[in-house]
């Protein structure tokens, strides 16, 4: 884990939280509980929130964050992960201060919500002596959203059941990712609901990609890449198709939308080529971002 010490004693700390995108997605069935069995290769990138925790001895829970839309109270998914952290390791009489800086974009489909809460969970289990094993800050995360399990410490990952199941993969090959995200937003529980209703005929080949992740084939994973819920976006606004064109046009070995949407991004094995890419989509688009595969991080 990337930390940094605030101060002479271990009563703050400064961590990262990292974006993820999704290599593919594949949604495979409805299950009764009303969640869907996924099977997704994720993977986190080096653009990244930052967020510094300290510790508090009140049982309270305090967050800012740079956005002033974004709520601070107990809808904010930091909060909620630090208080659940507290009751987990039976110690109700803490509490944190989380400053945020948000730098991912919100309802992008990148886990920005998610990465905060997972960082919060590295943060204080540091900050506590390190209470919790890897696993049990998956499963504690696993409770509180989807995605945290994976953000708990990213990398290169399998992800199935809701994505709380895990098997780490090789390191992705040394790229470039373009990433840009259109204005509209996408609802999940939209694309969830149109995705129950049509038979989706194209998947993504996850054990290729695997396959190719494994052996280093960045082409081979590229052309592989598939989004289910591409399948059931609305016609209008079509700015991810536009993305995704952009991005090809410029050389990107492949492009996807990531989760539900609605950022784009590109892979590139040309640096020159994926800053063409984002200086051409910057011309249309606030948020456009150049990042690298993120490794794993040391739990």
């Amino acid at each position: 884990m990337s930390t940094q010490l605030l101060g002479p004693e271990p009563s703050a700390i400064a961590v990262k939280a990292y974006a993820k995108l999704n290599i593919s997605l594949d949604v495979l069935s409805k299950r009764p509980d009303g969640y869907h069995d996924m099977r997704m290769v994720m993977q986190s990138v080096s653009l990244c929130d930052e967020l510094s925790v300290r510790l508090r001895h009140d049982g309270t829970v305090n967050v800012v964050t740079n956005l002033n839309f974004l709520p601070c109270d107990d809808r904010n998914i930091a909060v909620k992960a630090a208080k659940a952290f507290f009751v987990r390791i039976g110690r109700t009489e803490l509490g944190a201060d989380i400053d945020i800086q948000k730098r991912i974009p919100v309802c992008a489909g990148m886990g920005g919500g998610s990465t905060d809460g997972a960082a919060v969970l590295r943060a204080l289990n540091a900050l506590t002596g390190k209470l919790l094993s890897k696993s049990e800050l998956e499963a504690l995360g696993a409770s509180l959203g989807s995605d945290i399990p994976f953000c708990v410490s990213g990398g290169t990952a399998l992800a199935e059941g809701r994505g709380e199941i895990l098997t780490d993969l090789a390191p992705f090959p040394d790229c470039c990712f373009v990433i840009a995200k259109p204005k509209f937003s996408v609802s999940t529980p939209e694309l969830f609901t149109k995705l129950d209703s049509v038979t989706v005929k194209l998947h993504p080949d996850t054990q290729g990609i695997i396959s190719s992740i494994e052996s280093g084939n960045l082409k081979g994973a590229c052309q592989r890449m598939y989004n289910v819920f591409e399948t059931v976006l609305p016609t209008k606004p079509n700015d991810v198709q536009i993305i995704k064109h952009s991005l090809l046009d410029c050389g990107a070995l492949g492009a996807l939308m990531t989760g539900t949407g609605s950022a784009v991004y590109g892979i590139f094995d040309d640096k020159a080529k994926a800053e063409y890419a984002h200086y051409l989509l910057s011309q249309r688009f606030k948020d456009v971002f150049l990042a690298e595969p993120q490794a794993a991080l040391e739990i």
